[in-house]
């Protein structure tokens, strides 16, 4: 009888221990070290048309050509309906698009990253990018085959920003004391933040290849923890009105949603005119999306933009 007695308070007082350090885990914020600086993420807009008015024609040409963005595409074989929609559709705009697998994919043409674990895709994709595209390509764009995008609308939205400063932007989110952005939206890095991130991705200490101890935490979440050591801090990207422009929902349920709230302004209460990208497409929505975007035009209506970013040499860009 003492015997069991002792074996029971020997329990509860394990099982108290165990519980007190999984609530101290649980209050230990994220990404937070002894060199760590406080930092509230910035709202930062896209250019506002009448100071692109003022650049020369000659300037305009150049800034068209000089704006160089890399995309990266996340994907697994059970996608292969939305790779092939997303290869013929909005890529063709990216400077330069490349997908990257978890398995061989005989289908498609791809970089096999050989793991399935989001995370350690997303490090080696960004490792792969750097090291061969480092001296080619300003800026990187990372999205989820369920992403659309307008690079277009991006290269606009970019087209005051330095690459050489650390750019991290897109849809940020807070979780706790961690901001970061979401992947759902595409996540957007100058060549200054994959450069640092280059660098921490040898460090286990600060940026590991497994997430929490007990816990995982997303691929997105686990960049923003890495960027912070690099002194990067997620951006929330609006457009002059302060409308998001990285959207994680599809213009379908944008509608849907100003419809329930704000019938009277529908069009106005949806999305901005400037968006860059929108999530949750299939197969079939991206290629509405495309005819939408850049192929549909309203006779007698004409669209004389101030700039115009030219498409990649070679491309069949739409």
């Amino acid at each position: 009888m003492l015997s069991e007695s002792s074996s029971f308070l020997k329990g509860v007082v394990l099982g108290s221990i165990f519980c007190a350090l999984i609530t101290m885990l649980g209050h230990v914020r994220i990404g937070h070290g002894s060199k760590m600086h406080h930092h509230e993420h910035h709202h930062l807009q896209a250019p506002n048309k009448e100071d692109i008015l003022k650049i020369s024609e000659d300037e305009r040409m150049e800034l068209s050509k000089s704006f160089r963005v890399y995309c990266i595409i996340l994907v697994k074989p059970k996608d292969v309906g939305l790779w092939a929609a997303v290869k013929e559709t909005w890529t063709k705009h990216c400077d330069k698009a490349e997908f990257f697998s978890s398995e061989n994919v005989k289908v498609f043409e791809s970089i096999n990253m050989e793991t399935d674990d989001m995370w350690l895709m997303m490090r080696k994709a960004y490792k792969y990018a750097f090291d061969k595209y480092r001296d080619q390509y300003n800026w990187f764009f990372l999205a989820r085959p369920t992403t659309f995008a307008i690079i277009e609308n991006l290269k606009y939205f970019l087209l005051k920003k330095d690459p050489s400063q650390p750019f991290y932007l897109g849809h940020t989110v807070k979780s706790g004391d961690l901001e970061y952005v979401s992947v759902e939206g595409g996540i957007v890095l100058s060549i200054e933040s994959m450069k640092r991130l280059n660098h921490l991705l040898s460090i286990p200490e600060k940026c590991p290849e497994q997430g929490g101890m007990i816990w995982k935490i997303s691929e997105d979440k686990q960049l923003a923890v890495c960027l912070k050591y690099a002194g990067v801090f997620a951006e929330n990207a609006e457009d002059s009105e302060g409308k998001d422009v990285f959207n994680t929902k599809s213009v379908g349920l944008f509608i849907k949603e100003a419809m329930a709230n704000h019938p009277n302004l529908v069009v106005e209460g949806c999305c901005s005119d400037m968006a860059v990208t929108f999530n949750g497409l299939t197969p079939n929505q991206m290629h509405v999306m495309m005819y939408g975007v850049y192929r549909l035009r309203a006779f007698g209506h004409i669209f004389n933009d101030a700039l115009v970013f030219l498409p990649p040499n070679g491309s069949d860009n739409d």
